[in-house]
């Protein structure tokens, strides 16, 4: 129930920063998609707060879960569908487990990257949210085989997702909406990477990382 509890914490403390950051991330898109991300997340996430008030999951892959089916039916856009596959994959690779080690959390987040990547079917270097998830996936396993624990992981997977949104500035976009700009997509960093760093980094703060 601990852990459960603690990923409780997680989900409150990403809502939190999808409201801070909400004018940010919707700034970003502004610049290179439809400027609703940070609104659109934003909603998802209280509707996340909202489907869990009152209720008492057993597990965390249940938590998770509850996210994943606010942010499908919340979202609009393209994050909708790949953030609720994300926190879907998450719960899938938790499933029945009562209390989370470093390892299990690592692979949450690459089941998360996994289902991302084939719904949107991008890889490293479109300007997405997959150029921040896959180093913090890779980050994450890393931590977790040296031996890190459950914060520490979070937070090496948070260190490598900023690096990969950084890394979005200078490409052009090869999917998603901004891939119609061609050329003028460049400069702009990718706001669905941005949301993934802001999230993970979210999770680290919220166990203490």
């Amino acid at each position: 129930m601990a852990a459960t509890q603690a990923m409780l914490g997680v989900i409150q403390s990403m809502a939190a920063a999808m409201e801070e950051h909400r004018k940010h991330l919707t700034n970003l898109d502004s610049e290179i998609g439809d400027g609703d991300h940070g609104n659109n997340m934003h909603r998802g996430f209280q509707a996340a707060l909202e489907r869990l008030e009152g209720t008492d999951p057993p597990t965390p892959a249940d938590a998770l879960k509850a996210v994943s089916m606010a942010l499908v039916s919340k979202v609009g856009g393209a994050a909708g569908p790949l953030y609720g596959t994300a926190f879907l994959k998450a719960s899938t690779a938790l499933s029945g487990k009562e209390d989370l080690s470093p390892e299990d959390v690592a692979e949450a987040i690459e089941a998360a990257l996994a289902g991302v990547k084939q719904r949107g079917k991008a890889e490293e270097g479109d300007k997405t949210m997959v150029d921040a998830l896959a180093p913090a996936a890779a980050a994450a396993k890393e931590a977790a085989s040296a031996g890190k624990g459950v914060g520490e992981v979070f937070r090496a997977a948070a260190e490598a997702a900023n690096e990969g949104a950084e890394a979005t500035v200078p490409l052009t976009a090869r999917r998603g909406r901004a891939s119609y700009l061609g050329e003028r997509a460049a400069g702009h960093m990718d706001p669905g990477a941005r949301s993934t760093y802001l999230l993970l980094d979210a999770g680290a703060r919220s166990l203490g990382a």
